[in-house]
């Protein structure tokens, strides 16, 4: 399961980030929307989580090239988890955002059909980035973990406008 509390909000948006290992990209997607959610006041409509396709890192800190860039920026992810994405987040989210491709590809494979209309790329909702996905800096140096950043900082920016859409519609209910 990822690393999230239990689900428990009434008509929230329930947002979960992918990618292979859950150590770079989407824990660093998931730290930064948290943050961003809280700064907006909304995280009591608005649940964030990330997950890994694979389970080679479960139980291991983000790697510490992605605590570095996040710290530098004032976001502490030391103390998140790495996770393999499970049926249960399927059913508890919204929203599955994937990183790349291959990330993507990976989960429509493998979710049955009541749950492909949760999948998209998180690069959808950027704003200044042309690029259709993030690139995955593991093997890559330090300004590769910057860059990557800077990625998900625009998608999850033109994120964090949806969530403040729903959240204003469910106040209006």
């Amino acid at each position: 399961m990822a690393n999230k509390e239990p689900v428990t909000f009434r008509m929230g948006t329930r947002v979960l980030f992918v990618c292979m290992g859950n150590i770079c990209r989407s824990a660093m997607a998931e730290g930064l929307f948290r943050h961003m959610v809280r700064q907006a006041g909304l995280d009591d409509v608005v649940t964030v989580a990330s997950a890994g396709t694979h389970g080679y890192h479960v139980g291991e800190p983000a790697d510490r090239r992605a605590i570095a860039v996040t710290a530098k920026r004032g976001i502490d992810i030391s103390e998140q988890r790495a996770s393999r994405i499970s049926d249960h987040d399927l059913e508890q989210f919204d929203l599955v955002l994937a990183m790349d491709w291959d990330n993507l590809s990976m989960l429509q494979q493998t979710v049955g059909k009541r749950h492909r209309h949760k999948l998209q790329l998180l690069m959808r909702f950027a704003t200044e980035y042309d690029s259709a996905t993030i690139p995955d800096p593991f093997y890559g140096n330090q300004s590769a973990f910057e860059q990557t950043f800077d990625y998900i900082e625009d998608a999850c920016g033109g994120l964090l406008e949806l969530a403040k859409r729903r959240a204003t519609q469910v106040a209006a209910a």
